[in-house]
């Protein structure tokens, strides 16, 4: 075995850090779990309403998003959602399906934090917390870590700090300090599943919604997307995955807010968005607005307002339809090539349906299925669910989560380039990223 006290130091002990540390450890490494926070596990408490969505039962490459989208798939083949049923199914956690197979906990999140914690405990893992690390230096058996409570040494380093999301429970840039420190490149960290802003301006027809929720399609499409994969991706500057198009589409829930829109869809389509592009927004999605207006004109006497608010709250009725007369240029209101006349839908919310005609009806239902609206940023880490980009895959061994560059320095979870969708997903990159790395560590400390 090593000289250095310890076989493993992990650096963070979150969902992938304790796997990580849990699964080594069992494997009967001598494992070290260090974390500057003063309660275990902040952001698994708070998640899913404190229920914990800690997967989600159609996890599957296709809804993570990295500049290599094969990088994921060896990690999630091995350590799957029933696998970590299986896991709480032998310490009695009781779960239920909520949403388009999303998993939360009957009881609440503290549950997961139990469980991972007696695994660490089983496999007879040491606590360093709250302890900050403040140097990472290389050495000839591995790796010094000078924290608060003294020099601790280790034949590996995992890298588990998270990402830069919700700074407000002590997310940092930690991982990626470090990575950098060792010559891993980076790629450029962003908020993910967070709400989308617009100019203040732009908005203020729109504000008086906050609160008003419905389900409508979203997209997103960018003309020169950075990539080589769905999740927008492909390397800066050129590289080997060349550069295409890029589409992204989501039926969810939209919420309209003071600032602009958030709700589960909002929160997908912002990991692909980008500044400059713009969203589409389909607001009546599974009906043919167009048809269901004209035919609507015989024999009632309603409004335009009140034929739409039998599908939509009147209120988004009332307002929306008084400023889709009205948008403002390039703004947030605004078409990318716009298929009608502004002027054809102005006066439209009080002109009693039988008396519109057919075509100014048919321009309106266009302008529904085919909301566009250019963002013009996001509400930050603050609100975001997790941070995108990280360590850049080709600098990992997707087997063991191991540095190329760097022998014995691994990272995983939020740390790395891969994201998932809204719902559970980036919980099982967690597991699964911990569990591949758990496993490696056995068969490389020597």
């Amino acid at each position: 075995m090593s000289r250095a006290p310890f076989d493993v130091a992990v650096i963070g002990a979150g969902a992938a850090g304790m796997m990580t540390a849990a699964v080594a450890a069992q494997r009967g490494l001598r494992v070290v779990l260090i974390d500057h926070a003063e309660r275990l596990a902040e952001k698994i408490r708070i998640s899913g309403g404190g229920r914990c969505n800690f997967t989600n039962l159609g996890a599957t490459p296709a809804q993570f998003l990295s500049r290599n989208p094969d990088f994921c798939r060896s990690a999630l083949r091995a350590y799957g959602p029933g696998d970590f049923l299986d896991l709480l199914r032998a310490h009695g956690v009781s779960w239920h399906e909520k949403h388009r197979g999303q998993l939360f906990c009957d009881d609440s999140s503290e549950s997961i934090i139990q469980v991972l914690r007696r695994e660490c405990d089983a496999g007879g893992v040491q606590w360093r917390m709250p302890c900050t690390v403040q140097a990472v230096a290389r050495e000839a058996d591995g790796f010094r870590l000078d924290t608060d409570a003294g020099p601790i040494r280790a034949a590996r380093l995992v890298l588990a700090t998270g990402g830069l999301a919700i700074p407000q429970l002590g997310a940092t840039d930690f991982s990626l300090r470090i990575a950098r420190q060792f010559g891993l490149r980076i790629i450029e960290p962003r908020p993910a599943l967070v709400p989308l802003t617009f100019d203040a301006d732009q908005w203020r027809p729109y504000a008086a919604l906050a609160g008003v929720s419905l389900e409508v399609r979203l997209s997103h499409e960018a003309a020169a997307a950075e990539g080589g994969s769905q999740a927008g991706g492909g390397r800066q500057g050129g590289g080997k995955r060349s550069r295409r198009p890029l589409r992204a589409e989501f039926l969810e829930d939209l919420l309209f807010t003071h600032r602009g829109l958030s709700g589960p869809g909002i929160l997908q389509i912002s990991s692909h968005w980008r500044p400059g592009d713009p969203i589409r927004i389909d607001l009546s999605p599974g009906l043919d607005m167009g048809d269901a207006l004209v035919a609507a004109k015989t024999g009632g006497r309603q409004t335009v307002a009140a034929a739409l608010a039998q599908s939509w709250p009147r209120r988004l009725a009332e307002t929306w339809l008084e400023a889709a007369g009205h948008p403002a240029d390039g703004g947030a209101g605004s078409t990318a090539s716009a298929p009608m006349d502004a002027q054809d839908l102005s006066g439209l919310a009080g002109l009693r349906l039988a008396d519109a005609p057919d075509r100014r009806l048919r321009a309106l239902a266009e302008r529904i299925h085919g909301w566009m609206l250019w963002p013009t940023g996001t509400a930050g880490y603050k609100k975001a669910e997790v941070m995108s980009g990280g360590v850049d895959t080709d600098e990992l061994d997707q087997r063991s989560l191991e540095s190329r560059r760097c022998p014995g320095l691994h990272v995983v979870g939020e740390a790395v380039d891969v994201t998932g969708w809204l719902g559970g997903y980036n919980f099982q990159w967690a597991w699964a990223s911990g569990v591949a790395c758990g496993r490696a560590l056995e068969s490389s400390v020597t």
